[in-house]
């Protein structure tokens, strides 16, 4: 019987690696250009974030190990420079999968101090430790700056909003934003209670976010389409929207599966199809109920 048990793992995992490598392989990166030297990259994942220069490539995320080569593909149409530095806006496999293979290609990773914490403590979900060389080498507590490519970056630490780790990017000339995931464009968020996230925090992140912004900054979103200072505006009327709505509830004395059961609580967004991404209406209900209530 444990014979058969072990024969079923190893079928199960052959056939699950079997299965995401074909889902990698249809997958094709885009690119968008955003400013003179600032690009978008889509594929699958977090959207990743270029600069392109005469001091080299600054990247932005890196989706995951097995887009490494298209991704390492669509930087090259951009720039023959070597990738110099790489900065993960939060600890997730999709915003970091690829981390060791940039690390090959010349990428200085860097990151929150909780990135490479919970990157260090968290088994990936095959159950394996991370690769040491996955790991962020700078880490920095509040904030720091990158001088690259004739223009100041700020890198902004906000606490306990998608993660604990979450940065903001500001590209200071180019005047774009990226946010990492405390901005899903025109869908719920994904809030990562179990990371340190928190509806309150997350809110307080997107706040700060257009604290640094103006109506012609260009923002890319940690998912979704580019976008601008209108759209993430109406991101933020959403989630305070959510946040008033279930803290009635919760003072009504409303248990958690009530209000993860009322859909009239995000009907007006829904109807705008903000629950058709990864986190649907019923989830949305229920994090905000459990993040609030705690």
């Amino acid at each position: 019987m444990k014979h058969l048990s072990a024969i079923a793992l190893i079928l199960f995992f052959i056939f699950g690696n079997l299965a995401n490598a074909q889902r990698f392989d249809k997958v094709e990166i885009e690119t968008i250009k955003v400013s003179d030297h600032v690009f978008m990259l889509i594929g699958a994942g977090g959207n990743i974030g270029v600069s392109i220069g005469d001091d080299g490539v600054f990247l932005i995320d890196d989706q995951f190990a097995p887009l490494s080569e298209k991704i390492h593909t669509a930087i090259k149409a951009l720039s023959e420079k070597d990738i110099k530095f790489l900065v993960n806006t939060h600890h997730h496999g999709d915003h970091t999968g690829g981390n060791e293979n940039m690390q090959k290609l010349g990428a200085t990773i860097i990151a929150h101090d909780n990135v490479r914490q919970r990157m260090e403590s968290t088994p990936k979900r095959d159950g394996s430790s991370e690769a040491k060389a996955a790991l962020p080498i700078i880490t920095f507590n509040d904030e720091m700056s990158l001088h690259i490519n004739g223009e100041k970056i700020g890198v902004f630490h906000v606490e306990h909003a998608h993660t604990d780790g979450d940065a903001l990017l500001y590209f200071t000339k180019s005047n774009v934003l990226h946010t990492g995931d405390t901005f899903f464009n025109g869908r719920y968020p994904y809030i990562d209670l179990d990371s340190g996230g928190s509806v309150d925090g997350y809110i307080n992140a997107v706040k700060l976010g257009l604290q640094l912004i103006d109506d012609d900054t260009k923002v890319i979103p940690g998912h979704g389409n580019l976008s601008n200072k209108e759209a993430y505006q109406t991101f933020l009327k959403m989630l305070e929207y959510l946040r008033t709505k279930i803290s009635e509830e919760i003072k009504a004395g409303k248990t958690e599966d009530e209000v993860a059961k009322n859909e009239a609580i995000t009907k007006m967004y829904d109807d705008l199809d903000y629950g058709t991404g990864f986190i649907n209406s019923e989830k949305i209900r229920r994090t905000f109920y459990l993040s609030l209530k705690n």
